[in-house]
């Protein structure tokens, strides 16, 4: 009999692709999502229970009915300027609601969460690659937001023995190879799908934000990793808390830095597509590099992304193309 896995916003993004390396992977996904962010034809893999983080009594009645031996926390609000304009809805969603599900699983005796965290609780980088020893001082409400879940799942892990993995994504790219899920954002802020749009002319020209970095060719660096690692490495880490792991935290990136510029060569060659590009000024708080250390994952948990990033890049222009009405 299949275990369930509770996934908070597991009709997401990366939530969807975690669903599917579940499933994969012997489990039963119980996605539990409000569809403020997701989609409902994204949860394939299993039952969708239609519930906000924030409301207690659904999560109990969630929990009771599916009896989840873990619980992977996915439902966040990401978008770090809007954190900047509306700090008091991030710290509500993020924070309270992850603690509202900390406390709903430990009423269900449930004993172990993997949570999506994020690169973003680090900062301006103090050296390169940054591994999870890094200071952490984030710019944004919303790393505030990551960095304060993490805080609060370490004192939860101190004194009611609730074990977690926090997973610190870098950049995360790329759609399922079969193309049966994707990225779809309303607003898109994440490069590749706006330069993909941007090729499709979906949008409008794809905006380089500063070119004066001290980087290789002026403009920012970022480490991208597939969506389909990340989704592995949420599968090798429940694997770890149902072994009796202690409370953790792992990043999770490739450690190799892509610049702006490079990443457009790329997708030019992927699409064969003009994509039109404009020069816009930096914006504030953007580093002008962030490459990973994910050592630790690998000797901790085995992972090790698998997937270039020409296979990100070519398995997202497949989604958008397909999502165009361009490929059947």
């Amino acid at each position: 009999m299949p275990q369930n896995v509770l996934v908070a916003g597991g009709a997401g993004y990366v939530g969807s692709h975690v669903c599917l390396a579940l499933k994969e992977a012997g489990f039963t996904p119980v996605v539990f999502d409000n569809l403020c962010n997701g989609h409902a034809e994204f949860v394939q893999w299993g039952p969708l229970e239609i519930g906000d983080v924030r409301d207690a009594a659904r999560l109990d009645a969630v929990i009771t009915s599916h009896r989840p031996v873990a619980v992977m926390q996915l439902a966040a609000l990401t978008e770090i300027e809007d954190s900047v304009r509306e700090p008091d809805r991030f710290h509500d969603n993020n924070v309270s609601g992850t603690i509202n599900l900390i406390e709903a699983a430990c009423r269900g005796h449930i004993e172990a969460m993997v949570f999506s965290s994020s690169c973003a609780i680090y900062g301006d980088p103090a050296y390169l690659p940054m591994d999870e020893a890094h200071p952490q001082v984030p710019p944004s409400p919303y790393g505030r937001t990551k960095l304060m879940v993490e805080q609060a799942l370490a004192d939860f892990s101190n004194d009611a023995g609730f074990r977690s993995v926090s997973l610190r994504y870098f950049n995360a790219a790329g759609a399922d190879e079969l193309g049966r899920i994707g990225e779809r954002h309303h607003p898109e802020t994440h490069a590749i799908p706006l330069a993909l749009q941007a090729a499709l002319g979906q949008g409008a020209r794809f905006r380089i934000f500063g070119d004066d970095y001290d980087t290789r060719d002026g403009t920012a660096v970022r480490d991208y990793v597939h969506v389909t690692d990340l989704a592995d490495a949420h599968v090798r880490a429940l694997h770890y808390l149902l072994a009796g792991g202690a409370t953790t935290a792992f990043n999770l990136g490739t450690g190799t830095g892509t610049t702006v510029k490079e990443l457009i060569a790329i997708i030019r060659s992927a699409t064969r597509l003009p994509l039109e590009v404009e020069l816009a000024s930096r914006r504030p708080g953007d580093a002008p590099c962030l490459v990973a250390d994910s050592l630790r994952a690998r000797d901790v948990l085995g992972w090790k992304p698998a997937r270039s990033l020409d296979d990100m890049v070519r398995s997202a222009w497949r989604w958008h193309a397909a999502e165009a009405g361009l490929l059947t």
